[in-house]
C-alpha cells in the first residue's frame, strides 16, 4: 500500500451503530474535504472496509465522501455464533435492513446531495434488494460481480441446491457448509479471486495483522439464505429505478455470471436501466485486480457516478 493511501487512511473516521436485532454494526468514513456527493460502498462476504483503502482512496480523490461498514457476523462488526470464523446470518435480509439503517441513521443526516451505491459480491445481492424495497435510498449505483447467484461446475448443478436444502432440514446448529472450513491464507496461486499478487498478498498480510478481522468458510445456513436471496434480487430486480451499472469478470469462478445477465435483463424490462460491461480477463474481485483490468473498472464506474 502506497504511503499516500496510508495517509488518507489515517484520517477516517470510525464509530458503531445499531442495526436490527440489536447487532453492533462498525462504520468508517474518509471526508477529507468538503463534497455535496458520497458513494457508499457495501462490501462481500469475509470482507472488512479495511480491505477498501486504495478503493476508497481513488474515490476520495475525486471528490467524493466514502462510507461503508462491516456486516453483522465479519470485520470489526459483532459476531452471531460462538465460532468467530464460521460466516453466518439468521436471515439475508438482515443484511438489507443493515444498510438501509446505516443509511437512515448515519449518512442521510449528513445532508449530501447524490447518494451512490457501489456493492461488491455479497455487497451486490444486498445492494440489489435495496434498491428494489427502497427506491429513493440512492441516485445512482454500481453492482461489482454481485452475487445473483452462487457458482457451481456444471456437473454439480442438478445436485448441489438440493444438498444443501437438506442439511439445511436435518442439522439445526450453525456448521460450516459441504468443503467449507475455518480461515487459512489461501497462497496466490491458483486463487480465484485475482490475478494481481500484490493486492492478494496485501489483504492476507492485513488478516494476519489484525486477526480478529478475519472470516472462514461459508455455514450452510448463509448458503441456503443466500440463494434465496440472490433468486429474489433477480425476480425483483424490472422494480428498480435508478440507473444502473453491473461489472462483470469474464473469468469469475465466485459467482454465477449467467444469473448476473438475468438480472440486467429482468431489470431493463421495467422502468429503470442497467449498462452491463465485461472486463475481459478479470477474476471475482474486480476492483483487488491487476491494473489494466482494475482501471477499467474504476474508469466505467466513476464515468456511472460522474
Amino acid at each position: 500500500m502506497t504511503s499516500a493511501v496510508s495517509e488518507m487512511w489515517q484520517q477516517r473516521h470510525e464509530g458503531k451503530f445499531t442495526g436490527v436485532k440489536q447487532c453492533e454494526l462498525g462504520w468508517v468514513s474518509l471526508t477529507p474535504k468538503r463534497s455535496d456527493k458520497v458513494i457508499i460502498v457495501v462490501n462481500g462476504r469475509v470482507e472488512t472496509y479495511w480491505k477498501y483503502q486504495e478503493l476508497f482512496y481513488d474515490l476520495v480523490k475525486q471528490g467524493y465522501h466514502v462510507y461503508s461498514f462491516d456486516h453483522r457476523g465479519q470485520g470489526v462488526s459483532e459476531r452471531l455464533v460462538a465460532d468467530h470464523e464460521l460466516g453466518y446470518v439468521e436471515d439475508f435480509d438482515d443484511y438489507v435492513e443493515d444498510l438501509h439503517l446505516f443509511m437512515q441513521n448515519i449518512v442521510k443526516p449528513q445532508g449530501y446531495k447524490q447518494h451512490f451505491i457501489l456493492g461488491h459480491s455479497m455487497g451486490g445481492a444486498i445492494t440489489s434488494l435495496a434498491l428494489a424495497r427502497y427506491p429513493t435510498l440512492f441516485d445512482r449505483a454500481v453492482l461489482s460481480a454481485p452475487m445473483h447467484g452462487i457458482y457451481v461446475k456444471p456437473h454439480l448443478k442438478p445436485f448441489a441446491e438440493a444438498l444443501i436444502g437438506i442439511t439445511e432440514l436435518f442439522r439445526r446448529q450453525p456448521h460450516y457448509a459441504i468443503g467449507q472450513k475455518p480461515y487459512y491464507a489461501k497462497p496466490f496461486d491458483g486463487n480465484l479471486l485475482t490475478h494481481s499478487q500484490a493486492r492478494y498478498q496485501w489483504f492476507r498480510d492485513l488478516y494476519d495483522v489484525r486477526p480478529e478481522l478475519r472470516i472462514g468458510g461459508a455455514s450452510n445456513h448463509w448458503v441456503w439464505e443466500s440463494i434465496k436471496a440472490a433468486r429474489r434480487a433477480i425476480q425483483q430486480a424490472n422494480t428498480i429505478t435508478i440507473p444502473v451499472l453491473l461489472l462483470q469478470g469474464s473469468e469469475d469462478k465466485i459467482v454465477d455470471n449467467a444469473c448476473q445477465q438475468q438480472f440486467h435483463q429482468q431489470l431493463n424490462q421495467g422502468s429503470g436501466h442497467c449498462d452491463f460491461q465485461i472486463i475481459e480477463g478479470s477474476r471475482h474481485e474486480i476492483l483487488f485486480e491487476s491494473d489494466p483490468l482494475r482501471n477499467q473498472a474504476i474508469t466505467a464506474l466513476l464515468a456511472h457516478f460522474a
